[in-house]
Order: structure tokens, then C-alpha cells, then sequence
């Protein structure tokens, strides 16, 4: 297949520096490799630029949320990357970064599939709106903007209107949901699977149910959105908001392998890669050995 690899150095969704270094440091460590050994060819198209915003003026345009033009300018680029990318019958990898950028990488799929589906893996569940955040932290945002729920800044990034359905959303290894947040899953009827939930009940049955859901509603492609937090810190030190109980490797590797076997992942987001915490390189190679893992499978 054809991957095009975009890289997105984008800090300003979590306020924390080190997620932006993310894919140089992965290039670095010859992610190109890794990804062309597994038979694929690979397009590196580089890093999207990044506008230069002075920590002082992180809430210059807007009260309620960090660097909110920067974010927004960033993301209408990556939904035209990934566009393109998909209109020129190529996987688009996207590589943060925070995972604000998942407002980018969701609009440009939903401007070219008309029935997307989105499959978020992550401790959080990034539901949050400007009303409901208590940090102003855009990264815990994309996927209720996504939804088209929130402010209009992030909801008509490259296009107005829902991105994609709220039935058509399934959050796995959720663990640490904000109150506005757990209000939105219960008013939306959101479909969410807690690491208690993998723990309880076995990866597999929950990605089957997800699998038939998906089928149900016959859409057309699925976005996965896999933010490295969703598995348990003393795996992933690299990381900049841990949540303890995380995930399991293995279970995240079959996670992965299910869901590219159904053929139905289409472009996928991997984020919040802090290479400033890491550990002797230990979230540097396991996350080397996830995206391995991942086009094994495509």
C-alpha cells in the first residue's frame, strides 16, 4: 500500500512541550524503515508547519482556550493533507504531537468518505467543549468538535458541520472522563469501552460488538484515532497526561491486528509521544513496535 507519512509538531493542544518533537524523533529512529519493511511504500511529506506563539499569548484570541488560532490554522492544513492523501488512494499516517490534531485528520476523512466512523482509543475521552474544560486544553476537545458539539472555531475546521455521527463513535480505554464529558456519553449515548470494561470482558467481544455496529450502520470507513495513553504508564513513561490501569500491550496489538484485518481502517492518527518524559527510550521503541505491528497488518 501506499502510506503517506505526516508528521503534525503540534504542543499547543496539551500545553506541554515535548509532544511536538514526536516525529523527528520517530524519523529519527527510522520509522521509514519499520514502515517500508513491512512491504508498504512510504511517502514522507514532511512536518506541517507549526505558527510560533509565545506562551504569554497562549489565550490571545480566545478566553477559554489555548492557542486557539494556531490550533485551528494547523488543523485546516492536516484535513487538506489527509484529503489529498486519500483522493490519491494512499493511507495517510498521521504522527503528533497532541491530539488536538484529530479534528484535522477526521475532517479530511469525512470530506472524502460520506459515512466515516471513528474508533478513538485513549485514556481520555477528548469530549470536552470550551463550557465544560477546567484546563482550556484543546486536546481534550477533537472529538466533541468532531461531532459537531462545541465551539464553532473547532466544529467548521475545513468545513462546517458534523464530522462524523455520534453512533458512529467508539472510544476504547477510556478511564479518566471529566464530568461534562461522562454528561455528554449519556445524553449522546456515546459507545464507550472503559479499561475495566477490556478487563472484564476480553478485548475480543468488544471489538466484535464494535465490528457488528459497524456493519449495521454501513459506513463506508473508519478512522483510528490511538492516543499511546491508552495503555498503562509503566509501559508508556513518554507520555504527558498518564492515567494509571491502562491498557495492556497485547491487548493493544490485538486491537490493532483485529481492526486492520476487517479492512475498514482507512487513515489513522498516532499521538501524544512526549519525547521530553520518556525513559531510556522505552515508549521510543514501543512505540516503534506499534506502528510495526500496524502495517504488518494493513
Amino acid at each position: 500500500m501506499d502510506v503517506n507519512l505526516i508528521g503534525v509538531p503540534l504542543f499547543y493542544g496539551s500545553d506541554k512541550k515535548g509532544v511536538d518533537l514526536g516525529p523527528d524523533k520517530l524519523r529519527e529512529n527510522n520509522i521509514i524503515n519499520v514502515i517500508e519493511s513491512n512491504h508498504h511504500k512510504i511517502y514522507d511529506l514532511g512536518n506541517l508547519y507549526v505558527p510560533k506563539v509565545a506562551a504569554e499569548n497562549k489565550y490571545l484570541t480566545n478566553a477559554d482556550m489555548k492557542y486557539l488560532a494556531p490550533i485551528v490554522e494547523v488543523n485546516n492544513n492536516l484535513a487538506q493533507q489527509v484529503y489529498t492523501s486519500l483522493k490519491s488512494n494512499c493511507f495517510p499516517f498521521i504522527v503528533g504531537g497532541d491530539h488536538s490534531l484529530g479534528m484535522g485528520s477526521i475532517a479530511g476523512a469525512s470530506k472524502y468518505y460520506k459515512n466515516l466512523a471513528v474508533i478513538w482509543v485513549d485514556a481520555h475521552g477528548d469530549i470536552n467543549t470550551d463550557k465544560t474544560s477546567d484546563t482550556g486544553n484543546v486536546h481534550g476537545m477533537p472529538l466533541a468538535a468532531s461531532m459537531g458539539i462545541g465551539s464553532k472555531d473547532l466544529t467548521d475546521i475545513f468545513y462546517a458541520g458534523i464530522k462524523v455521527k455520534p453512533e458512529n463513535v467508539f472510544i476504547i480505554g477510556a478511564r479518566s472522563l471529566d464530568k461534562g464529558e461522562q454528561a455528554l456519553t449519556n445524553e449522546k449515548k456515546l459507545n464507550v469501552y472503559s479499561t475495566k470494561d477490556v478487563a472484564e470482558k476480553g478485548i475480543k467481544p468488544i471489538l466484535d460488538e464494535i465490528y457488528n455496529k459497524l456493519l449495521y450502520s454501513n459506513v463506508d470507513a473508519v478512522h483510528l484515532s490511538f492516543d499511546i495513553d491508552c495503555l498503562d504508564p509503566s509501559f508508556v513513561p513518554g507520555t504527558g497526561t498518564p492515567v494509571s490501569d491502562g491498557m495492556n500491550v497485547d491487548d493493544a496489538k490485538y486491537l490493532i491486528k483485529y481492526l486492520f484485518e476487517t479492512n475498514m481502517i482507512k487513515s489513522m492518527d498516532l499521538v501524544e509521544f512526549n519525547t521530553l518524559l520518556d525513559k531510556g527510550d522505552t515508549t521510543t521503541r514501543l512505540v516503534l513496535d506499534l506502528v510495526n505491528w500496524t502495517f504488518k497488518y494493513m
